[in-house]
C-alpha cells in the first residue's frame, strides 16, 4: 500500500512539475561521480543529496529509502569525497549512528543492514583495529552478514556472502577470543556472492585476495586480470575505479 501511494504522489509531483525532496536527493546521488578525479569525487552532489534527503526523513512514505539513501551517501562521501582521516571519522560515524537508529526501526531489512556494514567496516578501517576489536566489529559483521543472507541473498548481488566472506578473510584468527574466522570459508561464500546476480570489482578483489592466501595464485592472478580488462560500470564509476587501481597494486606487488 505504501509502495502505490508513494508511486501516485510521485507521479502526482511530476506531473504538476513539483520534485520533492526525496526526489532531489535521488537526483544528487545520481550525479555524484560527475567531475570526479579518478577516486576523488567532488563535494557537491553528494552534499547536496544528504540535505535534500534529510529533508526527506519526515515523509513517513520514504522514510525507509531516505534513510537507505543516506547510508550510501555517508558510505561515498567517507571514501571518495573525505580527505583526512579525521572527516572520514566524523562521516562514518554519521553512518554509523544513523543505521544503528535503523536497525532498531527495520530489523527486516536487508538493505539496512547492508549499508550498516558498508559504514561499520569503513569505520574500523579509520578508527584501526585496536577501537575496531573493543567494538567488537568482527562479530557485528559476522552476525549482521548472516542475517542479510537470511533475509534477501540476492541483495546486492549477494551482499551478505560477499560481507560474510570478507570478513572471514580480514578478521585475524585469534584463539579463545575470534576463533571462527576461516580463509576457506572466506572463498566459499565469496565464491557464492560471485555466483549470486552479477560479479563485482569488490567481490573480485576479496575472492582473488583469499585464492592467493590459499596459494592458488594462478587463479587469483587470473581473476584480477579479468577485473582490468572489464569495463568501469556507469552507475558506480568512481567505485568500480577505486578496485581497479587495487587490482593493479595487488599484481604489482604479487609478481
Amino acid at each position: 500500500m505504501i509502495f502505490f501511494s508513494y508511486v501516485f504522489f510521485l507521479c502526482f509531483s511530476i506531473c504538476f512539475g513539483k520534485i520533492t525532496p526525496y526526489d532531489a536527493g535521488v537526483r544528487a546521488y545520481e550525479n555524484r561521480a560527475v567531475n570526479a578525479v579518478g577516486i576523488v569525487a567532488q563535494p557537491d552532489s553528494i552534499n547536496r543529496a544528504i540535505i535534500e534527503f534529510k529533508k526527506a526523513e519526515k515523509n513517513s512514505e520514504t522514510e525507509l529509502n531516505t534513510g537507505i539513501y543516506l547510508l550510501r551517501c555517508y558510505y561515498f562521501k567517507g571514501k571518495f569525497v573525505a580527505n583526512t582521516d579525521n572527516e572520514k571519522k566524523a562521516v562514518f560515524n554519521e553512518g554509523k549512528a544513523l543505521a544503528e537508529s535503523m536497525l532498531g526501526l527495520y530489523p527486516e531489512s536487508a538493505a539496512v543492514r547492508y549499508w550498516y556494514l558498508a559504514n561499520l567496516g569503513s569505520w574500523a578501517e579509520v578508527y584501526g583495529i585496536f577501537i575496531a576489536a573493543k567494538e567488537g566489529v568482527a562479530d557485528l559483521m559476522k552476525e549482521h552478514s548472516e542475517k542479510i543472507i537470511e533475509l534477501d541473498p540476492d541483495y546486492w548481488d549477494g551482499g551478505g556472502y560477499f560481507m560474510l566472506g570478507a570478513v572471514h578473510y580480514k578478521s585475524p584468527y585469534i584463539p579463545f577470543l575470534l576463533s571462527w574466522p576461516d580463509n576457506d570459508t572466506a572463498i566459499q561464500y565469496l565464491t557464492l556472492a560471485m555466483n549470486t546476480g552479477e560479479p563485482t570489482p569488490h567481490q573480485m578483489v576479496y575472492l582473488a585476495r583469499a585464492l592467493y592466501k590459499d596459494d592458488n595464485e594462478d587463479e587469483a592472478k587470473t581473476l584480477l586480470n579479468d577485473l582490468i580488462r572489464s569495463t568501469i560500470s556507469k552507475d558506480e564509476p568512481v567505485e568500480d575505479l577505486e578496485q581497479l587501481k587495487i587490482a593493479k597494486e595487488i599484481l604489482d606487488d604479487w609478481n
